[in-house]
């Protein structure tokens, strides 16, 4: 925590205000009014670009928010704006930091700065979205400088002092500011904050570029490729660079005493003076530990606590004054660097240690709270009681250990949680036969009968009340016969059946992340045709294939969705498109459609919900000409069973997608009860036209003009609360050009489905 010095009148008036360690990121980036900020949501970091988005709506800040397509997409986004010279933004979490991984050195190693919070979360797998240190410590060694933030005052502080320190002209380098996932990033705190934006950017000064890819008369090679020894000359300037931070850090940091009243360290000591035996622990667990240091010292003991504000560079300097004196001392890590016998920072200290001539202090490493496992108090006791251990037999005993982990019973074996279902319990309700014209017909196609048809996915599911993930997916498997093999990405429907050690899925059932689910699902349907050649699988052993994609994952996995098409592999990608990443807290995706709100496209006097048109998938993999493409709805079921068949039997051609709407009552604000009301609304008004694409010729299977139930979008969009202020007549704009946009693509339907040849 930031210690606040006497306040003085030259000092700029601030304001205390109740705002989360996301909120209050914001608010420093709102201040700081960034020119670019690239960003994707992901759990915990969303608020962040969240709160952005609601201040942009209101006209608190002009930063151009500028979604990817996925976390590498943002930090492209974030790359390419900082070689333009100005000031970039980004936050992100766990994977998101990884799926950005290949960036973090390019932007590091050709000395752009730009300011990353990363909302420290466990990396998958398996999934965990809860708090941890797994992230920032894949990314230490990325050339990046690293800020810890141990509370939301920390939090706002680094978020102004990061550009100063990066954009320095001695150093030009990417500062990540880091704080704790869901313990400092989701909990209300009072935080000072300056009463006036000026105050801070006059602090930073305008942003001064050394290059800059926009201009004209200046033109640069930026990225070139190196050889031996120009790589390695260009390494020792960045390593360098990072060095000087460390004076350039410790400048800011006065610097910023003086405007604000706080002052921070490289590294916080607490009660070290006399400590014989300490605790050396990163972020919001700092706090907490302070406790059992004073607990402990009320009883004569005396132990000290450790922190560092800075990781990047390293404060070796800092690390051995403070320990110099301590003879016991665990260093908490919240991961691992599996394989080292220690996380990152037991590590670091070990390595900090080495060389200091007559150093006495003896090391263990303690992983603790990995997948946000809680840090108590009493934690903390038992952690220095073992550092006094150490101090008092002079050596460790354990040098590496979990703390709180149970190892469980190697011989326990779950319990079933359902029986197989048979291929005789899915089969011999639906035929699918050929038509002398070399069409494909379904018959047995009867509801009452296929309500007797064992469900693949269970009851037993979490789903929001009128979710349409499952009416859909069970009302679309009634037309699959036989074995399924089930992969979803991650989303609502991938987390609501899968809460360990439960699941609710009665088949096979396989888990990736957004970006690669379709590439991982190829693998198992080559990995399975491969086995049947070799004859270690019956040859004629017959399983459908399906991936589950939706709450925005044909943004971040079309790349590889698209990939899985063009090597035409048999499988069925089933997307439920739910307009929005509805999974972590309703963002615009590239499907929610113009003009309609979310927590990243609001509705305000400044903006008017998204400005771009929503994205066409299905078309979009009609053009990759893969044997079949449907689009469903929940509202006409015999119409999403017919095709469920007809897409098993063309799976055994090549790749399959298939298209559904899919309600999401909690984001789309409306009641679950009017759900199948509001689908066919949809289906109506042509925003989502019924039809499909059999080897490239289309054939519409419902047209309400020629039924006279063709209605304007806003009898869809008066349902639904995100979509409300569309009817008001300051979005007429926005509404006329939606409504000109469906019927665009609904005339160049009808053209596709009476020219085969289109």
């Amino acid at each position: 925590m930031a210690q606040t010095a006497k306040k003085t009148s030259e000092r700029p008036a601030q304001v205390m205000v109740v705002q989360s360690g996301n909120e209050i990121a914001a608010t420093a980036a709102k201040q700081i009014n960034y020119h670019i900020m690239g960003y994707y949501p992901i759990t915990p970091s969303t608020e962040v670009a969240e709160t952005l988005d609601s201040m942009k709506a209101e006209g608190e800040h002009t930063i151009r928010m500028i979604p990817g397509d996925g976390e590498h997409g943002a930090a492209g986004i974030c790359f390419g704006a900082s070689t333009a010279g100005g000031r970039v933004f980004n936050a992100t979490s766990a994977n998101g930091l990884l799926f950005a991984f290949e960036q973090l050195p390019v932007q590091s190693g050709e000395r752009f700065p730009m300011v990353f919070n990363i909302v420290t979360r466990a990396v998958s797998g398996p999934l965990d979205i809860r708090g941890d240190h797994s992230d920032i410590m894949f990314a230490m060694n990325t050339g990046w400088i690293t800020l810890m933030a141990a509370d939301a005052q920390a939090v706002y502080d680094m978020n102004i002092m990061a550009p100063k320190i990066g954009e320095d002209m001695s150093v030009r380098l990417p500062v990540f500011v880091a704080f704790d996932g869901f313990f400092t990033s989701h909990q209300k705190r009072r935080v000072e904050i300056f009463a006036d934006d000026q105050v801070v950017q006059e602090f930073l000064g305008p942003f001064v570029p050394t290059v800059t890819s926009v201009d004209p008369r200046k033109p640069v090679t930026i990225g070139p490729y190196m050889n031996d020894p120009d790589q390695i000359n260009n390494k020792k300037q960045q390593a360098d660079a990072i060095v000087r931070s460390y004076d350039v850090i410790k400048r800011v940091f006065a610097e910023y005493e003086a405007l604000s009243g706080r002052h921070y360290d490289l590294v916080e000591s607490y009660r070290m003076d006399d400590a014989e035996a300490a605790l050396f622990i990163l972020n919001s667990a700092a706090e907490t530990a302070k406790e059992a240091v004073d607990a402990l010292r009320k009883k004569g003991l005396k132990v000290g606590l450790v922190r560092p504000n800075v990781i990047r560079p390293f404060p070796i300097g800092e690390v051995r004054a403070i320990l110099k004196n301590v003879k016991g001392l665990v260093v908490a890590d919240r991961q691992d660097n599996f394989g080292a016998y220690g996380g990152a920072m037991a590590i670091e200290v070990k390595a900090a240690l080495q060389g200091v001539k007559g150093n006495a202090t003896q090391v263990a490493a303690r992983v603790y709270g990995t997948g946000g496992k809680e840090f108590f108090v009493e934690d903390a006791e038992a952690m220095l009681h073992e550092a006094l251990e150490i101090a008092k037999a002079g050596e460790v005993k354990v040098p590496y250990a979990y703390f709180g982990a149970n190892p469980g019973d190697p011989s326990y074996q779950p319990p079933k949680a359902f029986d197989p279902i048979t291929e005789a319990d899915a089969s011999g309700l639906i035929r699918v036969e050929t038509t002398p014209e070399g069409k494909m017909e379904v018959k047995g196609n009867i509801l009452r009968n296929l309500t007797e048809r064992p469900k693949r996915i269970g009851p037993g599911h979490g789903a929001c009340p009128g979710c349409g993930i499952f009416v859909n997916m069970n009302t679309f498997m009634k037309g699959i016969e036989g074995h399924v093999v089930i992969l979803f990405h991650t989303g609502c429907g991938m987390v609501v059946t899968t809460g360990y050690p439960y699941t609710a899925h009665k088949i096979t059932y396989i888990h990736n992340l957004f970006q690669n689910g379709a590439a991982t699902l190829s693998g198992v349907v080559e990995m399975f045709e491969e086995r049947k050649s070799r004859g270690e699988i019956p040859k004629d052993e017959k399983i459908t294939f399906v991936m589950v994609t939706g709450d925005g994952g044909h943004d971040i996995g079309m790349g590889p969705s698209i990939g899985a098409a063009m090597r035409n592999h048999r499988m069925i990608i089933c997307e439920y498109d739910n307009q929005g990443y509805q999974n972590t807290g309703s963002q615009l995706s590239f499907t929610v459609p113009l003009g309609q709100s979310t927590s990243t496209s609001n509705y305000g006097p400044y903006q008017h919900g998204k400005a771009t048109h929503h994205k066409d998938t299905a078309q979009i993999f009609a053009a990759c000409h893969v044997p079949y493409v449907c689009t469903v709805a929940e509202s006409n079921p015999r119409d999403m069973i017919r095709k469920a068949a007809k897409a098993q039997k063309y799976a055994d051609e090549g790749l399959v997608f298939v298209k559904m709407i899919s309600m999401c009552p909690l984001a789309w604000k409306t009641e679950e009860r009017i759900s199948s009301q509001i689908i066919q609304a949809s289906v109506d008004c042509c925003f989502f036209p019924l039809y499909e694409v059999e080897h490239g010729i289309t054939t519409i299977n419902y047209d309400p003009e020629e039924k006279g139930k063709k209605v304007p979008v806003t009898e869809w969009l008066k349902y639904m609360g995100k979509t409300k202020h569309m009817l008001k007549p300051d979005c007429k704009p926005e509404l006329d050009r939606f409504q000109a946009e469906v019927d665009r693509r609904w005339v160049r339907l009808k053209e596709l489905h009476k020219n085969p040849l289109l």
